[in-house]
């Protein structure tokens, strides 16, 4: 028996040095997605793309996906009422999705048209858009509007949110998406993680690729796009369809703006359960999408937009020239976002570092071995009060598991020093948008600070379950009743 077991732990530790050569290699291609990000920090830090006021108005339609909303809708639509567009150049469309309340009447009353749908199999936001652009090509035609502006139930609208949008749509843009506030920041440190998120998005994302005219990604709601997008109708129905249609958009070529000067409200949830729910849900639309658009994004690096048609013949000039570098760079930051790193450094880990590594020191043993090994700064500052420590274990099942153990520590600590580093980003975003966001009291925000590191932990987490869980769309409760006017006051 000890002879077997020799031969299998002597077998994969002779795989590791080899293992490990490939995972630092693959890690190193994975690292290349990400060179760009801080020079986007700095970029958002300093600008984002303003747009120029017109009095050109265009036609929009309105798109409002609801399930067992009439507790929030009625103030979305209010707040649409209240805009400072001309009032003919907007309509309002609102889709009932396998709705048991009065959703639909309180949406019919306050002036919208309304479909209701009941559909049981296909529960996703995306199969509600479908569904109601089948409802408006039939009844009005795709191209009645120029654009259609798609919102959540729960949603508020700034007076001049639609003027904004207009005055980037009108410069050309096609797909734009807008300033996400929350209007229930405080209302516990669940719904904060959510909030700082948005913002973070804003300034780490949004703001630098709108200035450098790529591609953002839009999320989930407080989006405009021109109605050629979808002169097929909408086809992205999996349980995160804003990453399917940011992902598809990019692969065909199209940019995707950020008006930071368009501001919305949408409310967070504050429940731990409802949180979990949703972000596993989210992660595993982020798989699907990666799946779905991984491969023509990264095509598209190498070859062009691999969605042209290859006979259309262009002409060589600068523009064409710019246009085909931005498309190569878009498709590569897009498909950066999509790689699941988290799942890919998880499965290294487990297999180069846990049982390969741990297989050979098996065979080796374990000699001066470092316990307050790393260069994060927790790590240092473990070696700086308590000085070197250093492990030791002869060769075979000792030096096995106290190297396993070792590489969890080690594991364990860098990610706590990450989050705790990653406390820093909140401080950041409550600094510079703190004329935007409501007055929060020092104390909650010094709370906020310690708690925001949760929502990339329960990110990462998520993605790990998300890989083998069934995962079915659920409607996020909403219950706020915040109006607008409230929130100006």
């Amino acid at each position: 028996m000890q002879d077997f077991l020799n031969s299998i732990f002597n077998g994969l530790g002779g795989l590791h040095p080899y293992a490990k050569v490939v995972m630092n290699f693959i890690l190193w291609f994975m690292g290349i997605f990400t060179i760009h990000k801080a020079a986007y920090i700095v970029i958002g830090f300093f600008f984002t793309r303003k747009f120029k006021h017109t009095e050109n108005k265009h036609k929009y339609a309105i798109l409002i996906p609801a399930r067992n909303e009439e507790a929030v809708i009625g103030n979305l639509l209010n707040s649409i009422k209240r805009q400072d567009y001309p009032e003919e150049l907007i309509t309002v469309f609102v889709v009932a999705d396998n709705c048991t309340d009065n959703t639909a009447k309180v949406a019919r009353d306050k002036g919208a048209v309304c479909y209701e749908r009941f559909n049981d199999n296909e529960k996703t936001k995306g199969f509600a858009l479908k569904y109601l652009f089948e409802c408006i090509d039939k009844d009005y035609g795709i191209e009645s509007f120029e654009g259609y502006f798609v919102f959540d139930s729960d949603n508020l609208l700034n007076k001049d949110y639609v003027t904004r949008m207009n005055e980037a749509f009108d410069e050309g843009v096609k797909i734009i998406t807008s300033y996400r506030n929350t209007k229930n920041f405080d209302e516990n440190w669940i719904a904060s993680t959510y909030a700082l998120h948005w913002l973070r998005s804003i300034r780490n994302n949004h703001r630098a690729r709108s200035v450098l005219r790529l591609a953002t990604n839009i999320q989930g709601t407080g989006f405009l796009f021109a109605n050629e997008l979808v002169k097929d109708g909408w086809k992205y129905t999996s349980l995160t369809e804003d990453r399917a249609f940011t992902a598809d958009a990019v692969a065909h070529g199209y940019q995707i703006s950020y008006c930071d000067a368009a501001m919305f409200y949408d409310e967070q949830p504050v429940k731990l359960k409802i949180a979990i729910r949703q972000r596993i849900r989210w992660a595993k639309g982020h798989l699907l999408a990666f799946l779905e658009t991984g491969w023509p994004l990264f095509k598209n690096i190498f070859v062009g937009n691999c969605y042209k048609d290859k006979s259309e013949k262009r002409k060589l000039t600068k523009e064409n020239i710019i246009d085909g570098i931005r498309h190569r760079w878009m498709s590569f930051d897009t498909l950066g976002q999509l790689i699941p790193s988290s799942l890919i450094n998880l499965a290294f880990w487990l297999v180069v570092t846990l049982l390969l590594y741990s297989s050979y020191c098996y065979g080796k043993g374990l000699e001066d071995v470092a316990l307050f090994n790393g260069s994060n700064f927790l790590s240092k500052g473990l070696r700086f009060v308590f000085g070197p420590v250093y492990i030791n274990a002869s060769t075979g099942v000792q030096a096995f598991m106290f190297s396993a153990a070792l590489s969890t520590f080690w594991r364990i600590l860098g990610k706590i020093a990450y989050d705790i580093r990653n406390m820093l980003n909140a401080v950041y975003v409550f600094i510079v948008e703190n004329k935007k966001i409501k007055k929060i009291p020092l104390y909650k925000k010094i709370i906020y600070c310690i708690t925001w590191p949760v929502f990339d932990i329960f990110g990462r987490y998520s993605m790990y379950l998300a890989l083998f869980m069934k995962v079915t769309w659920k409607p996020i409760p909403h219950t706020s009743k915040v109006t607008i006017e409230d929130i100006e006051k």
